[in-house]
């Protein structure tokens, strides 16, 4: 295929809306754009004189499905710009909160956008529920994303945007026989996460080798939460020191800021961070799945797949041990006392690394914030990954539909987020 023209749209299966120009002319790919469409809503604007106790709810309004993401790390950054040290107590049920979202995310994308390209199928629905294998994956899409969403209602009062998450605690806590009930449904949700991560190994095969840095942070719990930054060379920094390394990319034809790290192209999400720090998963997860950890470290882009079902079993794994032990005592949120700071967060979102930057008056308003999300930094090399691919297979793909059908399982790999709004990849070939 030498010269193509092709306008596709409504290709489903990610997070939000992006579109991808390529340009290919006898046989030569002279341009490849990957465009985030739906990215700059000059949140850093909006924050500016708010309270800071109030900003975590209002950052988490940046994303549907990753609204707890974004509402523990500023609240992350606005206790270290209160100084502010939450106790063990809560430090534990952020924890639960967070892996709750972790066991529904990744399932949202591996059940949901992932798993209907194992099966052949266009979608989900598409299911036979006649079909006995297809049947048994359609009932653990529901019940992992149900375990998952169940554990941070009991936590967070809700899936998305949890009320009862905030700056120096939790405003109502969890009853002991909720958190019980959450227990044995993630309990009983671990053998079909095995079977999801078998799946992958065996049937998840294809190669796109991609030279890529990456960077995560991870502490000795792979808590998502907490931990320094660790960089592909090995180094290990504090974590408040991430934004240091991010070069900012202006990108003409996106809406998003591109990242470069230390100057680089990198990835963040589970790849890197199985790539990483694999060897601090939860003990039991590391055993059930010994022979799947071998194919990390990989720069194969479709092993993040993989990983991210790991990383589900990791959280479920994480939660029953934190769940048999917990016993919730009476407390308040700690007292606030608003004063000039900075304050930076860093956690580990489903998708990768997202960072906070406060800097906050006397008075306890907000002057200027930073806010650096996944999908921003892996946009470059999204964009490089499809390049290669087209690079190397344009010349022995004779059909538009697979160049195209390829083209959107690596954006799919990377599992981007762009918004919640719609969920439809725009590809525009010239």
């Amino acid at each position: 295929m030498h010269t193509l023209d092709l306008t596709i749209a409504d290709i489903s299966k990610i997070e939000g809306k992006a579109s991808c120009d390529i340009k290919v002319r006898e046989g030569n790919v002279e341009e490849v754009k990957f465009t985030i469409a739906e990215y700059k809503r000059f949140y850093t604007q909006a924050i500016r004189g708010k309270d800071v106790v109030a900003l975590p709810q209002l950052t988490a309004r940046i994303c549907g499905t990753c609204s707890n993401a974004h509402l523990l790390c500023a609240i992350k950054a606005v206790e270290n710009a209160l100084k502010l040290q939450p106790t063990l107590q809560t430090i534990l049920l952020r924890k639960l909160l967070n892996f709750g979202l972790i066991i529904r995310d990744h399932g949202l994308h591996l059940y949901v956008f992932v798993l209907p390209d194992i099966f052949g199928k266009d979608s989900i629905l598409d299911f036979d529920v006649q079909n006995s294998l297809e049947h048994k994956y359609l009932d653990d899409t529901f019940a992992v994303k149900a375990a998952g969403n169940n554990l941070s209602i009991v936590v967070g009062g809700r899936s998305v945007h949890a009320p009862f998450a905030t700056v120096g605690g939790f405003t109502r806590l969890p009853l002991h026989e909720e958190l019980q009930k959450s227990l044995a449904e993630l309990q009983a949700t671990r053998p079909r996460i095995l079977d999801l991560i078998k799946l992958f190994f065996e049937k998840d095969t294809t190669l796109i080798i991609d030279d890529l840095d990456f960077a995560a942070v991870v502490d000795s719990e792979y808590s998502f939460l907490y931990g320094n930054l660790i960089r592909s060379d090995g180094e290990s920094v504090d974590s408040e020191k991430y934004g240091e390394y991010l070069e900012h990319v202006v990108i003409p034809y996106s809406h998003a800021s591109g990242y470069r790290f230390d100057g680089n192209v990198y990835m963040v999400g589970a790849l890197a961070r199985l790539n990483l720090a694999k060897q601090y998963l939860h003990p039991k997860t590391k055993e059930s799945t010994k022979k799947y950890l071998e194919v990390f470290p990989s720069k194969n882009i479709f092993h993040n797949n993989l990983a991210q079902a790991i990383e589900i079993l990791h959280a479920v794994d994480s939660s029953i041990d934190i769940l048999k032990n917990l016993r919730v005592l009476p407390e308040k949120p700690l007292p606030i006392k608003r004063q000039e700071g900075t304050g930076i967060g860093v956690i580990e979102a489903p998708r990768g690394a997202l960072y906070y930057k406060l800097e906050v008056d006397a008075s306890g308003k907000i002057k200027t914030g930073r806010i650096v999300v996944p999908t921003g930094q892996n946009q470059i090399s999204i964009e490089g990954s499809i390049r290669k691919f087209l690079e190397k297979n344009i010349a022995n793909i004779d059909s538009k539909e697979k160049i195209e059908y390829e083209v959107e399982r690596i954006v799919r790999a990377y599992d981007p987020c762009m918004s919640c709004a719609s969920h439809f990849l725009k590809i525009h070939w010239k």
